[in-house]
């Protein structure tokens, strides 16, 4: 079972990529104010990334693409950190990972604790030895 939901989820990954990829083949020019505060970031010498743009498909809310911007003093910060990748835009990509990965461990973590929200899991002895779980 777990084969076949790599496979749908990688599956399902390509066919989203293909359909936003219209959209970001198109260079977003960075807003005048987010221009400004990356260029004093820079000229102090200091790392910086925000979000450009959010683009959620209104067919299914769970699915969207993050643009995001930075100088190089944050590809820096993440070199040093320990961060690989064969371009800026990889190594940026990795750290996104890694930062929406602890959110969800986060939330799971939350879910888990509540008592009200925790699943019980209940046996049942089935004929033959074997055992049904629920």
């Amino acid at each position: 079972m777990g084969f076949w939901t790599e496979v749908v989820k990688a599956w399902k990954t390509a066919q989203n990529e293909k359909k936003f990829k219209k959209q970001f083949s198109k260079i977003t020019p960075i807003p005048p104010a987010l221009k400004s505060e990356k260029d004093a970031f820079t000229a102090k010498g200091e790392p910086w990334v925000n979000i450009l743009r959010m683009d959620v498909d209104p067919d299914d809310l769970s699915s969207g693409m993050i643009e995001l911007d930075w100088n190089d003093f944050f590809i820096a910060k993440l070199v040093r950190a320990g961060y690989k990748g064969k371009d800026d835009k990889d190594i940026v990509n990795n750290w996104f990972q890694i930062i929406c990965g602890g959110i969800a461990a986060e939330e799971y973590e939350q879910e888990i604790a509540d008592p009200e929200k925790r699943r019980r899991i209940q046996k049942k002895q089935l004929e033959d030895g074997r055992t049904e779980i629920s």
